[in-house]
């Protein structure tokens, strides 16, 4: 079994800094790629209300002997104080676990208006130690300026999007500054960055894949990284990450592909209600 490096967390809990992320992972095929994930080494499996395989990732953890990392995510039509707490216990009968690791608001929605009201639910769900760490995805600097400023309480995490092709600067240096874990999805560029020519001579120097290469250099930034895969091959591949090195020219070489225009998914400035 891979022994993947765990991150600290604040409240003195701990993340592996390598998982699965589940996200458009069919529901019925679910158990069967957790699983498989499992008896990889992965220990860490992300998912979200939206992507609704809850029940999947709940069967499959269930029967894992050792002690997994869950994470799932608030969706944007839950928000709010009373409905976020309703939200939870929905998403924990789904999972059919007794606590939760990670918890964290999907979306900010600044024009909805709700987030910092589940933000305080989430801290509820924690002190009543239903959640072990709480955290958010997605938001900006002044989201996460404002849901500090009004409670007082860092989120353990911001999951966002981060690839070599957008790699969120700004956002990291915040997060470094309070504390707070950065974890990258969509970390490989929904397959784009795996043909640039960059990443395919790293690769083929260290005898590696591309994807490998992305996620060692996710892993050396000190990043969070949940790659997506069904491929059961692709499965060990990308765990497979911890038995070699990016030197320091590698890392500069992808480091410089960074691009202003680089997003690929949804702003959180302007996402609506029903986009994922």
């Amino acid at each position: 079994m891979t022994d993947v490096p765990q991150q600290s967390l604040n409240y003195g809990r701990s993340i592996p800094q390598v998982g699965l992320g589940v996200f458009n992972t069919p529901a019925d095929e679910t158990k069967t790629i957790v699983t498989a994930a499992l008896n990889a080494g992965y220990r860490y499996i992300d998912t979200a209300t939206i992507y609704g395989n809850e029940e999947g990732v709940g069967a499959a953890v269930r029967e894992c002997p050792d002690w997994v990392f869950v994470t799932t995510k608030l969706w944007n039509s839950d928000q709010g104080y009373d409905e976020t707490l309703a939200a939870f216990d929905a998403s924990m009968k789904r999972l059919g676990l007794e606590e939760l690791d990670l918890y964290l608001i999907h979306w900010p929605m600044p024009r909805l208006a709700r987030f910092a009201e589940s933000w305080k639910a989430l801290i509820r769900l924690r002190e009543e130690k239903r959640v072990r760490s709480i955290g958010v995805s997605n938001f900006r600097v002044q989201d996460l300026d404002r849901i500090i400023d009004e409670t007082g309480v860092v989120p353990a995490v911001n999951q966002i999007m981060l690839h070599p092709a957008f790699q969120q600067r700004e956002m990291r240096a915040y997060h470094q500054r309070h504390g707070i874990v950065t974890t990258s999805w969509s970390p490989l560029g929904r397959g784009e960055t795996l043909d640039n020519p960059v990443i395919v001579r790293i690769a083929h120097k260290h005898g590696r894949t591309p994807a490998q290469v992305i996620i060692r250099w996710h892993v050396q930034s000190g990043l969070n990284v949940i790659p997506k895969t069904a491929n059961p091959a692709r499965l060990g591949e990308n765990l497979s990450v911890f038995d070699f090195a990016l030197d320091e020219d590698d890392m500069r070489a992808i480091d410089a592909l960074d691009r202003p225009d680089g997003r690929i998914g949804p702003d959180p400035a302007t996402m609506e209600m029903g986009a994922r």
